[in-house]
């Protein structure tokens, strides 16, 4: 009898054991497949080079270098066209500029040739709102052609018009609104709020990239209940200017941190032109500002993270942290980006998702920004929603954990002339982790360059050779990214 009430009180005691682990399965199931939140903190001309914990310049980011250790890094992540418009477009539609039609700055003298966003264009956006997300923009867009009678802003007044509203109609799911098209005024910036129309932007007197954390957090935090649907999950993209010129409009207490810094000791690199050469003059008179405005971008994306956390929001947002483009700031002569060197090229690239993202600084990934979209569909739970007619492709299993395929080069273009859009201008290449090798336009003629990036990672010698075995493995790689993408641009022989 013992024996039958001890065999029962078994499996009844198994019974609900078994119960209980299907409930708690399914609860876990039910909060693994929680929609996360997405915010996208895209800063502009910060070249992956300036982060304090990469060592190599003398630059102060104390909450980057905090977040690194939170994170996946891709330290050779690339701008693939790096200017802003093109980079920006390809942020958001995961196509290369020939196909998304975004192939120069989107300003004036572009706008008779279509240079602009599509509205019809399907953005990452455009699914997380279709997906039942609440999407958030904050600052600079930069993707909408400027047209008559001008918006009366500082930088539409000149020979080239700039800035233009973004109608709602165009913004591609972002329900949310505080943005402007382009403007560099840091420290008087101008938004056109949600509801606001193209007559109705508002000044403000504060550093931009401070006013855009203050309401990035107030966007997390919803505050009066207006500024995102409470209980959907949601995206924001906080797009802060700086450190884009002009550089020296960054609030004193950046700058102070460097005015005493030795020139010598920030004018170490040797693709630093000399002193008494224009750029090189250059160079030493900005790279003070040029780094503090680092900093206190720094700072703020650091508020807003923190931010995210107050708001116990970390535990299901996957955060990226990235530049659409780098600066050479004189380096190599060249003014700032849109050429094929490192400093234009290469952009910081975090992305963190606590618990799923494994935490590590990968300095073998050769990153792409098209990539990034069909990358973050699928970390999200909504690959079968990706776009079919992308070219990005998605490595989201390499960035859980770093296993799985990666990509074997880098499609890299740009300079593609403005006024007359021909696509046969600029420049055209491939890089690899040890190479590059691109063909240059300039004044209607063109040259093969090839840089060794390990052995000369200041790329001071082209050691083009036709003959080169890297050469002859190469360029048939860039013939076939040419015929991909659509580019009719051509190869002289």
């Amino acid at each position: 009898m013992k024996n039958i009430k001890y065999s029962i009180y078994t499996k009844f005691f198994l019974l609900i054991s078994l119960l209980f682990g299907v409930i708690c399965t399914a609860q876990n199931n039910a909060k693994n497949k929680t929609a996360p939140n997405l915010l996208i903190i895209l800063a502009d001309q910060w070249r992956g080079q300036a982060m304090g914990f990469e060592g190599k310049e003398p630059v102060m980011t104390p909450s980057l270098d905090k977040f690194a250790k939170e994170s996946l890094v891709l330290t050779q992540m690339v701008a693939n066209y790096p200017v802003c418009s093109p980079s920006r477009a390809m942020l958001l539609t995961a196509q290369y500029p020939i196909k998304n039609h975004v192939y120069s700055n989107v300003n004036s003298e572009s706008a008779p040739y279509g240079v602009e966003l599509s509205k019809d264009a399907v953005c990452w956006s455009d699914v997380l709102k279709q997906n039942g997300y609440s999407n958030g923009y904050i600052g600079k867009w930069h993707l909408d052609s400027p047209y008559k009678p001008y918006v009366p802003t500082s930088n539409n007044i000149g020979k080239v018009a700039w800035n233009e509203w973004t109608s709602p109609e165009r913004r591609h799911g972002f329900d949310y609104w505080y943005g402007y098209g382009t403007y560099d005024e840091h420290d008087k910036p101008m938004y056109w709020d949600t509801n606001a129309k193209r007559d109705e932007f508002q000044y403000v007197n504060q550093w931009g990239p401070i006013h855009e954390a203050d309401k990035a957090l107030a966007f997390m935090k919803n505050e009066g209940g207006q500024l995102r649907k409470e209980g959907a999950p949601f995206s924001l993209v906080v797009s802060m200017n700086p450190p884009h010129s002009g550089y020296y409009s960054v609030p004193k207490k950046y700058y102070e941190l460097y005015k005493d810094i030795p020139l010598k000791d920030l004018v170490k690199d040797p693709n630093i032109p000399a002193e008494g050469t224009e750029q090189g003059d250059q160079y030493r008179k900005d790279v003070r500002y040029y780094y503090a405005n680092i900093t206190g971008v720094d700072e703020q994306i650091g508020r807003i993270i923190q931010g995210l956390k107050d708001q116990k929001l970390d535990e299901n947002t996957i955060v990226i942290v990235m530049s659409d483009h780098g600066n050479c700031l004189g380096k190599h002569s060249e003014v700032s980006k849109n050429n094929i060197y490192e400093e234009s090229l290469r952009i910081p690239f975090f992305i963190y998702w606590k618990g799923h993202i494994t935490p590590r600084i990968d300095n073998t990934f050769l990153g792409s920004i098209p990539d990034i979209y069909p990358t973050l569909l699928e970390l999200m739970g909504m690959k079968d929603k990706t776009p079919k007619d992308i070219d990005g492709k998605s490595y989201a299993q390499y960035y859980l954990n770093g296993k799985g395929e990666k990509p074997a080069e880098q499609y890299i273009l740009g300079a593609i002339i403005s006024n007359n859009v021909n696509v046969n201008t600029g420049f055209r290449g491939i890089r690899t982790k040890d190479y590059k090798l691109a063909y240059v336009k300039k004044k209607k003629k063109g040259e093969y360059v090839l840089y060794d990036l390990k052995a000369d990672p200041f790329e001071m010698n082209n050691i083009y050779k036709s003959d080169l075995p890297i050469v002859k493995r190469l360029q048939p790689v860039l013939v076939q990214w040419l015929k991909k993408t659509g580019d009719d641009f051509v190869l002289d022989k």
